[in-house]
C-alpha cells in the first residue's frame, strides 16, 4: 500500500504546528488527514500564549513538566516529550528535579484542605483549641510557615499545635534544596501556581497564596497570565489518547467487514 503523499496545504500546516508547539505526533497526523480546521485552531489556540514572550521557552517546558509530572495527571509520553524540550531549552538536571519536588508538594493540598475542615468542625463540636504558649523554636517555625506559604493560616496553627514536627517538615519541603543549579524562587512560584490552578488538581487556598507571593515577589503579573493559560492545554490529552483508541476501533471495524 502506497504512503499518502501530503497536499502543500497539510505541509504547511504541519510545518505551522511543528512551529507553535514544538512536536508532532501519530495523533496530530490523524487530525491531519480527519479534521485539518481542528489541528490549525489548536495550533494557534495553544501556540498563543507562549508566543507572547513573557516566559523562557525554558520555563514553557518546566511547566508542562509540572503539569504531565503531577500525582493528578501523570501524563508519561508528555511528561518524556517535556523534559526533553526542557533539558533541549537549557534546563539543568537540578532543575527538572525541582519542579518534580514541587509536584511532590502538591499532595499537601488535600492536607491542609482536610485539616482547615477539622478546625472548623472542632469548632463547631466544641472542641476548645491546645491552650498552652508557643516556645521560641515554635514561634519561629510559625513564622516560617508565613514566610513560605504568604500567611499562617488556621491549618499550619492547628499543625502548630497538634504535631509541630510535622510541620517543620512541610517547611523543608517547602524551601526547597537551595542548591544554586535547582530551580530559581521566581520559576518555583509559577510552577506552584500552574500546579494549583491546573483543572486536574485546582486547588483555590494554594492558588491565591502562590500567586500573593509572586506578586510581592514582583513577578510580572503577564507572566502569571501565561502559565495560568498553559494550564488548559493539558486538556489536549483527550485527543493524544482518544484518538489512537478511535484509530483502533476503526481499524476493528474495517477489519470485520473483510
Amino acid at each position: 500500500m502506497s504512503a499518502i503523499v501530503p497536499s502543500e496545504a497539510e505541509k504547511r500546516l504541519k510545518d505551522a504546528f511543528i512551529r507553535a508547539r514544538g512536536y508532532w505526533r501519530p495523533w496530530t497526523e490523524f487530525l491531519l488527514r480527519h479534521d485539518p480546521s481542528f489541528l490549525d485552531l489548536y495550533a494557534r489556540y495553544a501556540g498563543h500564549p507562549a508566543s507572547r514572550g513573557f516566559l523562557s521557552e525554558k520555563t514553557v517546558e518546566l511547566i508542562y513538566v509540572a503539569l504531565d509530572g503531577s500525582a493528578t495527571h501523570l501524563f508519561q509520553s508528555g511528561l518524556s516529550l517535556h523534559m526533553r524540550l526542557a533539558l533541549e531549552k537549557g534546563a539543568s538536571v537540578r532543575e527538572v528535579l525541582g519542579v518534580l519536588r514541587l509536584a511532590t508538594a502538591q499532595g499537601l493540598q488535600g492536607t491542609f484542605a482536610g485539616l482547615s475542615i477539622l478546625g472548623e468542625e472542632m469548632e463547631a463540636a466544641g472542641l476548645p483549641p491546645v491552650e498552652r504558649r508557643l516556645s521560641t523554636e515554635e514561634q519561629a517555625l510559625k513564622r516560617r510557615f508565613a514566610d513560605l506559604y504568604g500567611s499562617c493560616e488556621p491549618f499550619a496553627e492547628l499543625l502548630l499545635e497538634r504535631d509541630p514536627d510535622y510541620l517543620r517538615l512541610v517547611c523543608e519541603l517547602l524551601e526547597g534544596s537551595g542548591e544554586k543549579d535547582g530551580l530559581d524562587p521566581e520559576t518555583g512560584l509559577l510552577v506552584e501556581i500552574a500546579l494549583s490552578a491546573c483543572f486536574t488538581g485546582h486547588d483555590a487556598t494554594t492558588l491565591r497564596s502562590a500567586i500573593r507571593r509572586a506578586l510581592r515577589a514582583k513577578l510580572d503579573p503577564n507572566a502569571i497570565v501565561e502559565v495560568l493559560q498553559l494550564t488548559a492545554h493539558l486538556a489536549v490529552h483527550s485527543c493524544s489518547v482518544g484518538i489512537p483508541e478511535l484509530e483502533r476501533v476503526l481499524a476493528g471495524i474495517e477489519g470485520s467487514l473483510r
